[in-house]
């Protein structure tokens, strides 16, 4: 049903828009900007910080625009002396408290605060804070929390809790001493985090940032016996670009190829190859179960952030993980090996770098269950796609000037198939190609399963097959992946085939992704944007099934013995277990 149609006035501008629209999303409706700093959409809607105060005739006070609904007849004044002088004085007393150490900060480009200062014409800070120091938190793997910069805004307690289902971070105290942290100030090491990152790309200041590991890649690219190789996620080409600038979506495989050539690393392979193994032993690993081999649903393992939640939350679903490992741990496994054999290179002498879009590979590169039997771990260091960004305007590298540069051939090779890994449903759609194709004995047409394609949180299909119907689901964003899990537990959700995607979209919104400005997430939706670019490539592509792709025909043929063999079980598969939910100090 359409919703009822309300009209008022926006600083004397008529506005008619949907009933139950907030103040600031009408203002904006009507081309007036009303700055805000804790308030994000879908995430963190509590009118906290009173930055985003207007005037409502009628009204005893000013009122927080994020969540004041609409009414009709309502008149709205944004822009008045009086909104002007409360939002000043609300963001010197936040500066106050707030650690101004702007020309190195890690988010000096891109500093909500900074910008919020800029735009409410602060030149001054009256209040200025008294030699605060820097409060460090860095226990776990892949984040650095400083209290001295955090604002209390809670979107990043926010998105932990209610987006991701885990909240292991709150307000600590009370008055002048409240502070985000851990239960009982735990460091986050030592609590059930799931390393996702969401809250970094939440925060709109430096307080939370990832681990900056380039120090570590400089150094194996500056060491003459280190053989340094790097392998970008799919997801990574279609967002590298808002590093420097470019609008959300835009695809720069190319430059991003030239620009890992021109920092030195010694072999350029696209992880879309290593995507295509992951689909051929998980899509052998599912008919096999399918076929009475094992427990179903079979759920994917792509996902260092559902993979430690499921290990710390739901133990009791292990045995339904397939035992592939990622693309990231297949890549570096196959770089350590065959690739080493190929080139003649000692393993322990080859450095393996992957560009992720998430800060959860942090941690699932340290993991010793990854470990390969030559006794190398497959990925040495993994970044981020905002370390990478860092790293190419740091070494002066011109990113828009750079010409179109191609992967090295060996582990190469791109195809449309492991492209969409990178949207949520990609996994799935990309494993039904090959699958339903060997079901049939037939090729399909159209290769797209667009039932499992969108930006909803949950979504679900069934596929006549002979012999059976196949139901699948797919779910992004932990809270939606425990309601199907707990739907699976009580028998009110049958499915045969599930992907989990621990961040909301899946990877195009990894934690490790390009920060956006909350007047962009708020108004755009960039994951749909990042997941159309992705799609497009694959309309695009040559190899659009991963069995297609011919490095992997070659690898099978020569090297591994045919998807689901024991060679390939002991490179490409390893186990998941149950963890400790917190850990002693």
């Amino acid at each position: 049903m359409d919703k009822k149609m309300v009209s008022l006035r926006i600083n004397d501008i008529p506005v008619t828009v949907p009933e139950g629209t907030t103040v600031l999303e009408a203002a904006r409706s009507a081309g007036f900007n009303i700055p805000s700093l804790c308030y994000l959409k879908d995430v963190n809607e509590i009118g906290a910080c009173r930055i985003c105060v207007v005037e409502v005739k009628g009204a005893k006070s000013l009122v927080a625009s994020c969540v004041y609904p609409v009414a009709e007849g309502m008149e709205v004044h944004t822009n008045t002396e009086r909104v002007r002088q409360s939002r000043r004085l609300t963001l010197e007393l936040i500066l106050s408290n707030h650690r101004m150490d702007c020309l190195t900060c890690a988010r000096n480009a891109h500093c909500e605060l900074r910008q919020l200062a800029s735009d409410l014409g602060i030149d001054a800070v009256r209040y200025a804070p008294d030699d605060l120091m820097p409060r460090i938190e860095d226990s776990a793997p892949h984040l650095v929390r400083d209290n001295s910069k955090c604002v209390l805004c809670r979107r990043c307690t926010a998105v932990c809790r209610a987006t991701q289902e885990v909240g292991v971070i709150g307000c600590n105290d009370r008055g002048f001493d409240t502070h985000i942290g851990c239960a009982f100030d735990r460091d986050l090491a030592e609590v059930d985090c799931v390393s996702c990152g969401q809250c970094i790309v939440a925060c709109p200041t430096g307080a939370l940032q990832e681990k900056d590991d380039t120090g570590k890649v400089l150094a194996a690219l500056s060491d003459p016996a280190k053989h340094v190789v790097v392998g970008p996620a799919p997801s990574i080409r279609v967002t590298l670009g808002e590093c420097f600038g470019l609008p959300v979506g835009a695809n720069v495989e190319g430059k991003m190829v030239t620009a890992l050539r021109r920092l030195g690393f010694d072999r350029i392979f696209d992880v879309d190859t290593a995507a295509d193994f992951t689909i051929m032993e998980e899509g052998t690993e599912f008919l096999h179960r399918l076929h009475g081999g094992g427990a179903l649903p079979l759920i994917t393992s792509c996902s260092p952030g559902w993979i430690r939640y499921c290990e710390q939350h739901a133990p009791d679903m292990i045995p339904n993980l397939s035992t592939c490992k990622s693309p990231q741990q297949m890549f570096g496994s196959l770089v350590k090996t065959y690739y080493a054999e190929q080139a003649g290179i000692d393993p322990h002498d080859i450095f393996v770098v992957s560009i992720m879009p998430c800060t959860a590979k942090k941690y699932e590169v340290l993991r010793e269950e990854q470990r390969l039997p030559n006794g190398c771990m497959p990925v040495d260091v993994s970044l981020t796609t905002r370390e990478l960004g860092r790293m190419i305007t740091q070494a002066g590298l011109l990113f828009d000037h750079l010409p179109d540069g191609s992967f090295d051939e060996m582990l190469g090779v791109s195809t449309g198939a492991a492209a969409i890994f990178g949207a949520s449903g990609g996994v799935m759609e990309a494993a039904l190609r090959t699958v339903v194709e060997q079901l049939t004995g037939d090729p399909m047409a159209p290769l797209e399963f667009t039932e499992v394609r969108g930006m909803q949180g949950v979504k679900e299909a069934s596929y006549p097959l002979p012999g059976r119907t196949v139901r699948v689901c797919v779910a992004s964003g932990l809270h939606n992946v425990k309601l199907v899990l707990d739907g699976v537990r009580d028998g009110s959700l049958h499915y045969d085939f599930i992907e989990f995607m621990a961040c909301p979209g899946g990877c195009i919104n990894g934690g490790g992704q390009p920060i956006q400005h909350a007047d962009v997430r708020n108004f755009t939706d960039i994951k749909a944007l990042r997941a159309a670019a992705l799609y497009r490539q694959d309309e695009d592509m040559e190899y659009r099934r991963s069995h297609e792709n011919p490095v992997v025909q070659t690898l099978y043929q020569v090297y591994l013995d045919g998807p689901g063999s024991h060679k390939a079980h002991s490179l490409l598969h390893c186990s998941y277990l149950k963890q400790k939910r917190y850990r002693l100090r």
